[in-house]
């Protein structure tokens, strides 16, 4: 048997990769538990395989004790000092057991946990090799494809790319080379699954990486990638030498750079644009191919902007069931709202109305405090005698419409309609002036 192992030990390196000392490993921890199982012991033992030699060696181990109360696992110091007046307690001593037929036995109980062990180490050395080219590109053939996925040989494992993973409407022919990335490698029971992918976004960055050599060499980097699989990209690139021109560098002499990678993607369509720092230029850039009028930020450092489009404009700037925004907020990372320049004109004018009116209506809310705190400044000055007389009360009642005067009101609040009736001047006439002079005359006649 030793020779035969050693030989099979021989080829399953050369033609698996799985080095000897791993099979020995599993040689081992199997004929551990064929010992213990064929000859029921509870010792502990060690198998010693000599890969050299081809020998199979079973020992007991045993450690020395003071006190010897279990044979199987103990020695005492006095029998360990009787072999070797070395040993010293807490020592471990190994004594041969070898049964005569433990190597016919120990191979048929051993067999499958071999084989088991190998098979895991099959699978390591496949996900070790595979774990690698996660997030990269490889090239696979198809094996077969059904209504879940589709199924493609890279080599010696089989990935798996779901229906979410794959461009809409592409079709696949038995045999035929195609290109996937490598979107995730996971470690099973049944071994490494890897799951493809040619609908993830970093396709396409890896596929301009193959494409762009100024890209893959870090003068042209991509700032970010808005993709929706078979029908449109958007992608997003900014030079770091000011001689380089990042999108006619993407483009190609005569487009053909993009091209062969629209043409792997089966005829994607592709928007290049170039990236900025600032926000709104970014902005203008990513509606391309839409002319963009103004970007508005409702608030400094916000990511909600309003694009304004010239009203031809707006079919395309939105673009087909929303398409064209969609991918531009998406590159950008903010909300877009879009909208052409009459719309915009009339939602400033709606939102000033509603400005001014509010103001207006805190005016007016202003003044009839103002006049209530006059009233009872007055019935207070009545209710204290000798504090005040109803001339005084007269006076500084005065001086409160006065104060009305003196308030500078823009002459825009002046024309907002309150309730449809009147206007602000109005409404502070009413009650600045009109219910001070009832007030005078009611104090006049008393």
């Amino acid at each position: 048997m030793s020779k035969e192992l050693v030989q099979a030990m021989d080829l399953l390196e050369e033609e698996k990769g799985i080095s000897r000392d791993v099979i020995k490993e599993a040689l081992e921890s199997a004929l551990v538990l064929a010992y213990k199982k064929n000859y029921d012991s509870a010792q502990n033992v060690e198998v010693d395989f000599d890969v050299e030699e081809g020998t199979i060696k079973v020992y007991s181990v045993k450690e020395v004790v003071e006190t010897n109360y279990d044979s199987t696992l103990e020695i005492s110091l006095d029998e360990a000092l009787k072999i070797n007046r070395a040993y010293e307690i807490g020592d471990k001593i190994k004594f041969e057991v070898t049964p005569s037929d433990f190597g016919r036995i120990a191979t048929q109980t051993a067999k499958h946990v071999i084989l088991q062990r190998l098979r895991e180490a099959e699978r390591e050395i496949v996900y070790n090799e595979y774990i690698q080219y996660e997030d990269e590109i490889l090239t696979g053939t198809v094996e077969r494809q059904d209504a879940r996925a589709v199924y493609v040989n890279l080599g010696n494992v089989e990935a798996i790319m779901p229906q979410r993973e794959q461009i809409p409407g592409e079709q696949f022919t038995m045999d035929q080379r195609i290109k996937v990335y490598v979107a995730k490698v996971d470690k099973t029971t049944r071994g490494p699954q890897i799951v493809v992918s040619r609908a993830h976004p970093d396709f396409l960055r890896r596929l301009f990486e193959q494409e762009v050599p100024e890209i893959y060499d870090g003068v042209v980097e991509i700032m970010s990638i808005a993709r929706e699989a078979g029908d449109r990209s958007k992608v997003a690139v900014r030079s770091r030498d000011a001689n380089v021109d990042p999108v006619g560098t993407c483009v190609g002499p005569n487009g053909q750079r993009v091209q062969t990678i629209v043409y792997e993607l089966n005829g994607e369509n592709m928007d290049i644009i170039e990236y900025s720092d600032d926000k709104e230029v970014f902005i203008r850039n990513a509606m391309n191919p839409a002319e963009v009028v103004d970007v508005i930020f409702e608030e400094e450092g916000s990511s909600e902007a309003i694009v304004v489009v010239p009203e031809y404009q707006l079919s395309l700037a939105i673009g087909k069931k929303g398409q064209n925004a969609r991918l531009g907020a998406r590159l950008t990372n903010c909300k877009i709202d879009i909208k052409s320049e009459e719309a915009y004109a009339s939602y400033q004018a709606k939102k000033e109305a509603a400005r001014l009116e509010a103001e207006a209506l805190a005016a007016k809310d202003e003044a009839s405090a103002a006049v209530a705190d006059d009233i009872a400044s007055i019935e207070d000055l009545e209710a204290i005698p000798g504090e005040g007389s109803v001339e005084e009360a007269i006076q500084q009642a005065d001086i409160a419409e006065n104060n009305y005067d003196s308030e500078d009101v823009e002459e825009a609040i002046g024309e907002v309609e309150i309730d449809g009736e009147q206007t602000y001047d109005e409404l502070v006439e009413e009650v600045a002036y009109d219910e001070l002079a009832v007030i005078d005359e009611e104090l006049t006649e008393e």
